[in-house]
C-alpha cells in the first residue's frame, strides 16, 4: 500500500510542479494567491514523499519540509506567527 501511495504522490507532485511553473501570475497579480495555494499543495506532497521513503526518517529533511509548509501558509494566515515559528527550526 505504502508503494501505490507513493506512486500517486510522484505523480500529484509532477503535476504540481507543472502547474506551478505555467502559472504566470507574479507577486501583486490577483491569481498570486492561487500560485501560492499550488506552491503549498506542493510543499505538502514533498512532505508525503519524505514520510513515505523507506529508512529512517531524516530531520534535516522533515525540517526543510515544515519550513517550507509554515512560510507559504503564513501568507494566508499572517497573524499566527507561522513564519516566526518556521524561523525557529533553524535557530537551534
Amino acid at each position: 500500500m505504502k508503494q501505490e501511495i507513493a506512486g500517486l504522490a510522484r505523480k500529484a507532485h509532477d503535476l504540481t510542479e507543472s502547474a506551478y511553473r505555467e502559472h504566470t501570475s507574479t507577486r501583486g497579480d490577483p491569481a498570486w494567491a492561487e500560485k501560492q495555494r499550488i506552491l503549498l499543495a506542493d510543499t505538502a506532497l514533498h512532505l508525503l514523499q519524505t514520510a513515505l521513503r523507506d529508512g529512517e526518517l531524516s530531520a534535516d529533511e522533515l525540517k526543510r519540509n515544515l519550513y517550507a509548509i509554515l512560510t507559504v501558509s503564513g501568507q494566508f494566515i499572517p497573524d499566527h506567527g507561522l513564519k516566526a515559528c518556521a524561523d525557529r527550526l533553524y535557530a537551534e
